[in-house]
């Protein structure tokens, strides 16, 4: 049976070790299953209070993705059954949807918060959950063949595993943008927006793990940020030409900055463009879910002064209302079950989602400490 992540430990010359785990699912382009976060979970454990470990590395296996999001195969299945069942209302009852969500925001808040220098070589696709994953390392990897994207609008989802967080701190109204059309950033896009640190080029891959070995790690953290800096910027790119998303930003932002977000929308989708990156875009918005648009859009405004903590609390709790309305299990269907491109989305337009039906999605039946993420520490982030 082939392990759905890898592990080894290089040794350094000095006697130190450097964790290496790498997702294994090729063939799906590495998306996260619950057994991958729970076998990831636990070995960051172990490597985080184990002396000899200087640093770890998330990769993926093969050239075409280091994750290209979450396995919502199961996930859809489950999502059916709980809401033909008699406490559909609940969004506790799904259980495998609760579990996947619960522990996929507890790895990523982990590495965000890991005592150790976390290296993400990001190369390939890195969309959805993959994002999540790197997002939280502390040097994060992109190389001129990643793609990096929040498409969840595809499939009536919205960017999760923190992505509220981290678009709302992107430069202008790119987070906005992004989460609205699932635009994809090539690297030099994904450092302008601060989802990456360096842009390496993937053939010197062995090289930086070959400088890796030879490095005087200490057990100070703070000594070996600076030496994994130092290395990984000796490879950087230092140039890259502009990528489509900061060429077009004085646009996105006149688009994205019109107040109410039907307005926004009506914007981006009477635009008159022969830029293909944009057309896409826009192409996006317009198939896609209504009520992840509008979601997307408040979540942006609601956590704007919460901690990351707080903000996979409030994401937990909206993840599982769309597990338990109609929007995710279609977009699913169509995009990966029946693949006829074709959901039924509701409601189908943006001017039928009223205040009452976006402010269910932000119910907890859970009191504050009873929350499943209640202990998630506010720690303090790399």
């Amino acid at each position: 049976m082939t392990m759905p992540v890898l592990f080894e430990e290089l040794r350094a010359t000095n006697g130190t070790r450097i964790g290496v785990a790498r997702l294994n699912a090729e063939r799906s382009l590495n998306a996260l299953s619950l057994d991958m976060i729970d076998l990831l979970a636990q070995r960051l454990a172990l490597w985080a209070v184990d002396r000899g470990v200087a640093m770890v590395v998330l990769e993926g296996a093969g050239d075409k993705a280091f994750s290209a999001g979450a396995d919502l195969h199961k996930m859809h299945a489950t999502m059916l059954a709980h809401q033909a069942s008699a406490n559909r209302e609940d969004i506790r009852g799904n259980a495998y949807a609760a579990d996947f969500f619960g522990r996929e925001y507890r790895l990523d808040y982990a590495i965000h918060t890991y005592p150790k220098p976390v290296l993400c070589w990001g190369h390939g696709i890195v969309m959805g959950g993959g994002v999540g994953l790197m997002s939280g390392a502390s040097h994060r990897v992109v190389t001129q063949e990643s793609r990096v994207a929040m498409p969840e609008i595809t499939i009536g989802l919205f960017p999760d595993v923190g992505g509220s967080w981290l678009l709302e701190r992107m430069p202008g109204a790119t987070g906005l943008f992004l989460a609205l059309t699932g635009a994809r950033m090539q690297a030099s896009d994904a450092l302008f927006v601060k989802l990456a640190d360096y842009c390496i080029g993937h053939s010197h891959k062995a090289a930086v793990f070959e400088r890796l070995t030879t490095q005087p790690w200490e057990q100070r953290p703070a000594v070996n940020h600076r030496l994994l800096s130092a290395v990984l910027h000796e490879f950087a790119v230092s140039e890259l030409p502009s990528g489509p998303l900061r060429q077009h930003f004085d646009l996105i932002n006149r688009l994205c900055g019109r107040g109410e977000l039907i307005d926004i929308v009506s914007a981006l989708t009477g635009l008159k463009t022969e830029d293909s990156w944009l057309a896409r875009a826009v192409a996006t918005l317009v198939a896609g879910s209504p009520s992840t648009a509008a979601l997307s859009h408040e979540l942006q405004r609601r956590v704007k002064y919460l901690s990351l903590a707080d903000v996979f609390r409030l994401e937990f709790v909206v993840a599982l209302h769309c597990a338990s309305r109609p929007d995710l299990a279609e977009g699913i269907r169509a995009l990966l079950i029946d693949k006829d491109q074709r959901p039924r989305w509701q409601p189908p337009t943006l001017a039928q989602i009223s205040e009452q039906w976006l402010e269910g999605y932000f119910n907890s039946p859970w009191k504050p400490h009873e929350h499943p993420l209640a202990d998630l520490e506010t720690r303090p982030l790399h």
